[in-house]
């Protein structure tokens, strides 16, 4: 059995909140051995649409805002807007056979369907729920998310939610080789998740201030745990491996 690595979320240049350009996404899936990435911009397809001979495999994703949350259709062929109902949203998905995929379902620092996936999962509105994003620094919210995919019998997806190179292949799944959508949720039935916590890059660089130090812009992230290292990422804190469904 032929099995692939597979990064189910994450951002190029044309989400505007990332850095990454499909040359960098080439480079960088490769050396973190990525055979498929679901390129999930917000509210936006365009730069998977046009992404080809990188050397990994794009499928075509996107990440759109909701009054109610983030939701991420996967195996698109065209645009959803945003900020449409979520039902509505699930509707324009799956009228072009993509996918429903929650993403950081309970991570409250970001805009998440958490207050009304259990009733989605139960109208049988959901495909896969995200049980480990790699931006999600405690992991309490994706053992939730885990939880919750176990109660309605759910695939679950792991997802760098990469908005920078360094970002990318911080979470994926092994999982076997698929050639569609239908493909893909039966093999996500073997699929063994890796993942590490690694935040986002600062957004902007140290700037002096007054007295001659330099003023730390960007994220700011907690105290607790490793140390920072250089390239702004925490030493890791060891490898989560889920086997799925649990």
């Amino acid at each position: 059995m032929s099995l692939v690595r597979v990064d189910c979320h994450l951002h190029t240049v044309a989400s505007g909140d990332a850095v990454t350009t499909l040359d960098q996404l080439a480079e960088r899936a490769a050396r973190e051995c990525l055979d498929v990435v679901f390129i999930t911009d917000h509210n936006e397809i365009s730069a998977a649409a046009a992404a080809s001979e990188l050397g990994v495999r794009v499928i075509v994703g996107e990440e759109i805002r909701t009054p109610d949350g983030d939701i991420i259709g996967l195996f698109l062929t065209e645009r959803v807007p945003y900020v449409l109902p979520v039902a509505e949203v699930v509707t324009r998905i799956r009228s072009q056979g993509g996918l429903v995929y929650a993403p950081h379902p309970f991570d409250e620092g970001r805009s998440s369907l958490g207050r009304v996936l259990p009733g989605l999962c139960a109208a049988g509105a959901v495909d896969i729920v995200e049980v480990f994003n790699a931006k999600i620094e405690t992991q309490g919210p994706n053992e939730r998310a885990a939880a919750l995919a176990t109660a309605y019998a759910l695939p679950g997806g792991a997802g760098s939610d990469a908005h920078d190179p360094a970002g990318i292949g911080a979470a994926y799944l092994e999982m076997p080789d698929f050639d569609g959508p239908a493909s893909f949720l039966a093999a996500l039935a073997d699929a063994r998740i890796t993942g590490e916590y690694r935040p986002h890059a600062p957004r902007y660089p140290r700037r002096p201030a007054a007295s001659g130090r330099a003023l730390p812009f960007g994220p700011v992230t907690g105290r607790s745990g490793p140390p920072a290292v250089p390239g702004g990422r925490r030493r890791r804190r060891g490898t989560a491996r889920w086997p799925w469904p649990a």
